[in-house]
């Protein structure tokens, strides 16, 4: 299985520049490298239902990542990141 690239949306760049710098040093560090591998399945993985089919949210603590799965490209787009009181699911 070929090993997933990471890329980060317009919105996520956005969001980035406003998050503590601990909380995104997380995201790369433990994050990133677990999609890489398997953006499909972990512990903190869950495919989202409804109008957000599709979409994957990853939890890091308080806070949701979401993401989209492009197999054709093998890449993982980042798309949001949200506190979980303001999250999709």
């Amino acid at each position: 299985m070929s090993e997933y690239l990471i890329s980060e949306g317009k919105t996520f760049e956005k969001i980035k520049l406003g998050i503590e710098k601990k909380l995104y040093t997380k995201i790369t560090n433990i994050v990133y490298p677990q999609l890489r591998q398997n953006p499909y399945y972990g512990t903190n993985i869950k495919k989202l239902k409804g109008e957000f089919e599709g979409y994957y949210r990853y939890r890091i603590g308080d806070y949701r990542l979401f993401y989209l799965i492009d197999d054709g490209k093998v890449i993982v787009v980042v798309i949001d990141l949200r506190h979980r009181q303001n999250a999709y699911s």
